[in-house]
């Protein structure tokens, strides 16, 4: 009798988030011809089953094979050009390489940021309930440099082949078409217009740029152009209003400005915001549809 294991999770509105960018043409991909289907490549002849989607009205239902981690079956709905599957806790990724899903260290917050396997992505929280972050709550500032690279490009020069202009409220902005992100930004510009009571929150303050996170060895999200910052003058970060704070200091003070309006809109087309981080950084804007999915605390 085979197992199944069923991992049911928030939808969040996510499925057409993951499921969207499998409909753009592979050839956008690098080096990604197969077929986008979710599988683990195990032989047929062990008659596995293939991990399928099941939506319903308010949840998902992720139909996963007995034994794989409830974070790589995610990872291989998010990103099916990259992830094909998962066999002998590694990762199976589109180019025939394999990538160990959890390097099975005890780490330390820090270490989990510097130093991420894909497993260490889903450790913490993203709170879609408490207006303010708990502490260490920072889902998505844990980024697997080796996958993102892989996807998203393993050098500056990389990363650029792959940016595209979008147009963002009389700005130009480049942003990457890996994955579809480019697509989700436009459907989230599409939707912020019907809004101009908040047009002053809009102005990009960034998006690509090549560049380790401030005072870290480790890339920041803007490294891979699936980041935008925005919010004119209602920005708000945690080092400017607790100056002398660290990365495990308590009682940081959350300040923030951008109406959760604009955040919700966002979040529905794959971005995680954050503001939604202890360590918080209110312009930011992410495209990981993974954490939504993985992380979230409704």
């Amino acid at each position: 009798m085979k197992v199944k294991a069923f991992i049911i999770l928030g939808a969040m509105g996510l499925l057409f988030s993951c499921t969207s960018s499998e409909r753009r043409s592979d050839s956008d991909e690098r080096g990604s011809e197969q077929s986008s289907e979710v599988k683990n490549e195990e032989s047929a002849d062990m008659d596995d089953e293939e991990d399928e989607v099941e939506g319903d009205e308010g949840s998902e239902k992720i139909k996963a094979e007995a034994g794989v981690p409830e974070g790589a079956a995610i990872l291989m709905k998010c990103y099916p050009s990259f992830v094909k599957g998962y066999k002998d806790g590694k990762l199976l990724l589109s180019d025939g390489s394999e990538m160990v899903y959890d390097d099975q260290r005890e780490k330390s917050f820090e270490e989990k940021l510097d130093d991420a396997d894909p497993e260490d992505m889903f450790a913490f929280v993203y709170n879609l309930k408490s207006p303010t972050p708990e502490y260490l709550q920072d889902a998505g500032r844990s980024r697997c440099e080796q996958l993102f690279k892989k996807m998203y490009g393993s050098t500056s020069a990389e990363v650029k082949k792959n940016l595209v202009n979008v147009d963002w409220f009389g700005q130009t902005v480049q942003f990457t078409k890996v994955n579809g992100a480019d697509e989700h930004l436009k459907a989230v510009a599409a939707e912020l217009k019907q809004h101009p009571e908040f047009n002053k929150y809009f102005r990009s303050e960034g998006t690509f740029y090549w560049r380790p996170v401030r005072g870290a060895k480790r890339l920041s999200a803007h490294s891979y152009g699936m980041t935008i910052d925005i919010g004119g003058d209602f920005k708000t970060y945690w080092l400017w209003s607790n100056p002398n704070a660290g990365e495990t200091t308590r009682g940081i003070k959350y300040q923030n400005k951008m109406p959760m309006e604009i955040v919700k809109i966002f979040e529905k087309h794959g971005f995680i915001w954050g503001g939604r981080w202890y360590h918080y950084d209110t312009m930011h804007f992410e495209y990981r549809p993974e954490i939504l999915m993985g992380c979230s605390k409704k």
